[in-house]
This record gives structure tokens, sequence and C-alpha cells, in this order.
């Protein structure tokens, strides 16, 4: 069993590139069936329009595995370059 204030406390890692992405600050859960739908990330380096910090919604079906001090996840990286 895992509690939330535990839960929030892990580091969020991308396993795509080795990122540290936050930590949980939210989770969306759907009220009809009790189960989490995505863990949303607070806190994350990337900064928006006027410098207010952005929110990564991660769906619970991309994290990968959650260890005893980190949640790895799956996460495309916003700021992948583009191709020409």
């Amino acid at each position: 069993m895992l509690k939330i204030s535990e839960f929030q406390m892990k580091d969020v890692v991308n396993v795509s590139d080795g990122k540290r992405l936050g930590n949980v600050g939210d989770i969306d859960i759907d009220l009809n069936t009790g189960k989490i739908q995505a863990v949303i990330i607070g806190g994350a380096r990337m900064l928006g329009f006027f410098g207010k910090e952005e929110e990564i919604v991660i769906p619970w079906r991309n994290i990968v595995k959650i260890g005893s001090d980190v949640i790895l996840v799956r996460y495309k990286d916003a700021y992948e370059p583009e191709e020409n």
C-alpha cells in the first residue's frame, strides 16, 4: 500500500532521456471507477507564458515503474528539436 503523501515525495524521471521531470503535484481520479487516470507533475523545469510553471500530465498507462525513491515514466520531451 502506498500513501498519496509518499507518492508525492518521489522524483519523477523520464525513462527516454533520464531527465527529472519534478514531483507529483496532483492525481486525476475517475470518480466512477475510483481508478487513477493520470498523475500531474508540478514544479517542472519548463516555464511557460509569464514564467508560470507548466503542469505535465502523465497518463497512468505511461508509468513504467514505481520504486522506493523514483517513479519512472514514459514522456515525450516538449523541448524536442523540430525536424526541418
